[in-house]
């Protein structure tokens, strides 16, 4: 554990001394507010809750969790900094999870801070406030769920540019797996446990349970076991770097 603390306080003081975290910061801020007041018809719903807040979520952060992922790994091999990671007396997975867990607790702090959202409905009303913090933890799940593809594309490249793109296709695959009309295509020529399976696989389809504050084992056991196989397939793809 000492390990990887090393690593996820090097991380994630490294997030803020750049510009680039307030930059994300204000960015993640002002889009939600956006989506949520203006774009998601917050007034004329009448109705105090944030289910347009939430709605929009899986759409931030396909965009801007990559970003932030580029950081953990892509940098690194870019600059060739990542030989002297590789050669620390630390495992690839102490390695790969200290970064990831600094990433993860960056996206925490830019959701934690829209918390003034939160307040402008209780403001406004009376929403289900258990519903509200079950959707949060939801959010952070599916923000973690982004960060572990983008980690592991992140360490399969040194091209910045590349990894972004591949991550945004392979976790926009991930989100489009849950659209109706994929599923509704899909249901005229696969059979039924089929196009269920790939169902099973969609951020939406597990995250808008939880939006709706339903807690369901089956959907955090979904977005951990997500993560920890990006993880690991991660650390298998520093190894045949580290060993090349």
């Amino acid at each position: 554990m000492k390990q990887i603390r090393i690593i996820f306080k090097r991380e994630l003081a490294a997030y803020f001394s750049t510009p680039l975290a307030f930059v994300f910061i204000v960015i993640f801020q002002l889009l939600a507010g956006a989506f949520t007041f203006y774009l998601g018809n917050f007034f004329e719903r009448g109705q105090a809750d944030l289910s347009s807040f939430f709605g929009f979520h899986p759409w931030l952060y396909l965009f801007l969790i990559p970003a932030i992922s580029l950081l953990l790994l892509a940098e690194e091999r870019s600059s060739g900094s990542i030989e002297l990671l590789l050669c620390l007396p630390l495992t690839l997975w102490q390695a790969t999870l200290g970064k990831f867990l600094a990433a993860w607790t960056f996206a925490a702090i830019a959701l934690a801070l829209t918390f003034p959202i939160w307040i402008t409905v209780n403001y406004l009303g009376q929403p289900d406030n258990g519903a509200i913090v079950t959707a949060y933890l939801g959010s952070l799940l599916m923000a973690g769920g982004f960060l572990a593809i983008g980690v592991c594309i992140s360490a399969a490249t040194r091209n910045q540019v590349i990894a972004f793109i591949l991550t945004v296709v392979v976790c926009f695959l991930f989100l489009l797996s849950g659209f109706d009309l994929v599923l509704g295509v899909l249901q005229g020529w696969l059979p039924q446990l089929i196009v269920d399976t790939i169902a099973s696989f969609s951020f939406l389809t597990h995250f808008h349970a939880l939006a709706k504050g339903v807690i369901d084992l089956r959907d955090i056991v979904f977005f951990a076991a997500l993560i920890a196989s990006w993880l690991y397939a991660s650390t298998i793809v520093l190894s045949l770097k580290k060993a090349d």
